[in-house]
């Protein structure tokens, strides 16, 4: 009966079930083998996209033509007939342009979410306000002409994003697809001084080839970990009723880092189809390499080394971090952190662990916002104060981080009040205390330079 009850659930899918012996071999449900399998075809079909469309062989039509009918074909084989939605909700959104609120059912409607309301913001900066009222950021980005049907479904739907994102910036997009994308990357550097001659033609096989490496271990590294550290072990009754609180913790930073591993697959996984494509060219690094990571969505190294809540989260889903600045976090007039963590949690969908988790998130990142102002000046002054200051909060840093997302990966309310009252609610207490009793120290005037701003901005 087991098996049976296994093998009903790995065929529930509304897609495409011609991988469903695969699924069953491998005991992986079905609608994650068919996400697998459209990214791996999707890697090929980037590779003959670069070759054989590239923008010296074929126009921009054909380039946009072919990457929206790919797009759609395996956005139809992962999904079947809910694809209709998907398409339903990009076409009503291109006569009026504007944003829309979307279910988390599946990931390809959070992109296309992201994407409309990131066009429709860049419409709105270029045709609907003055120039003096836009960032520079907001400037470069902002969209002067409404794009015609074929560049809008093709942004939206291409074969390279549509089913895992990440979310791009239309001006980007349009540039990879009219072979402009590569050399105004260059232009903003002077290439002359750097050796070289001409504008030379970067390849991205290099960047494929070493994310696709890590891609290979956080696959090997997830089917392993899971196993042996599954979530559902932090309800367990050993774990809430018996094991000590510096247990608890433990447990709970090494199930939280075994749950990690899918995402670095996922995401790497989709940079490396759009770099075989020749998209995420980002320019040249201090060594002279050339470097392809302009749509990447992690750092790994920067998120397992992190000694800060803010540097964590600047590194993780790093192109929805710069989707909710674009459109909440620099456009709403009162308490941006609060709103912008409050959006994301409804971006997500409906899953209550989701708002545990934004929630949590609230007094925790100003909690360590105010620690950081008040604390870090005074180990600054000798190297072993400031190696002992970056283990103290790198340990700090991970063991917050998990507590913070252990409700987005159990989901529901039952097993994540069952964790936090095992864990005595510690961090929302803790971050409440010095939210309220440690001075936070002002901002800079917003009168100074905008140089100036920036640059407190990024020691913030």
């Amino acid at each position: 009966m087991a098996a049976q009850s296994a093998a009903s659930l790995s065929y529930r899918t509304t897609g495409s079930t011609c991988l469903h012996p695969l699924s069953q071999l491998l005991g992986i449900p079905l609608d994650q083998v068919n996400f697998v399998a459209c990214q791996l075809f999707a890697l090929s079909a980037a590779f003959w996209f670069r070759i054989y469309l590239h923008p010296g062989k074929a126009s921009p039509e054909v380039r946009h033509t072919l990457a929206t009918i790919l797009g759609i074909y395996f956005v139809v084989f992962c999904f079947g007939w809910y694809a209709v939605h998907l398409f339903v909700l990009v076409l009503m959104c291109y006569g009026v342009m504007v944003t829309a609120s979307v279910s988390n059912i599946h990931r390809p409607l959070m992109i296309v979410t992201q994407k409309i309301t990131t066009l429709a913001f860049q419409i709105h900066d270029g045709l609907g306000r003055k120039a003096e009222d836009l960032s520079a950021e907001q400037h470069r980005l902002a969209v002067k002409v409404k794009p015609s049907l074929l560049e809008y479904l093709s942004y939206h739907l291409n074969f390279m994003s549509v089913i895992a994102g990440p979310c791009n910036n239309f001006k980007d997009y349009v540039a990879f697809i009219e072979g402009r994308h590569i050399h105004m990357k260059l232009l903003e550097m002077n290439w002359k001084q750097r050796g070289f001659q001409s504008l030379p033609e970067p390849s991205p096989t290099r960047a494929v080839i070493q994310k696709l490496c890590m891609t290979l271990m956080s696959l090997l590294l997830f089917l392993t970990l899971s196993k042996s550290f599954p979530v559902t072990f932090l309800v367990d009754d050993w774990f809430v009723h018996k094991a000590d609180f510096l247990s608890r913790l433990w447990y709970l930073y090494v199930v939280m880092q075994a749950a990690k591993p899918k995402y670095y697959f996922a995401w790497t996984l989709a940079d490396a189809v759009h770099n075989a494509a020749g998209f995420g060219f980002s320019g040249v690094d201090a060594d002279g390499h050339f470097c392809w990571d302009l749509l990447s969505n992690l750092n790994i190294w920067k998120i397992e080394t992190a000694t800060s809540f803010k540097m964590y989260l600047e590194n993780w889903n790093i192109q929805t971090s710069t989707w909710l600045k674009c459109v909440c976090y620099e456009r709403v007039p009162w308490y941006p952190t609060e709103l912008t963590f409050l959006l994301s949690a409804l971006w997500h969908g409906v899953y209550p662990g989701y708002y545990f988790t934004f929630l949590t998130g609230v007094p925790v990142t100003l909690a360590a916002r105010a620690v950081r102002k008040n604390y870090r000046h005074h180990f600054l002054s000798s190297k072993a104060r400031k190696v002992a200051y970056d283990v103290v909060t790198w340990a700090t840093t991970q063991l917050a981080v998990s507590y913070t997302a252990a409700p987005f990966v159990m989901l529901a309310v039952e097993p994540t009040v069952s964790l936090y009252k095992s864990m005595f609610f510690f961090l929302h207490i803790v971050s409440l205390l010095i939210v309220l009793f440690l001075p936070i120290k002002p901002r800079q005037l917003q009168r100074q330079p905008q140089s100036t701003n920036s640059v407190q901005k990024k020691a913030d």
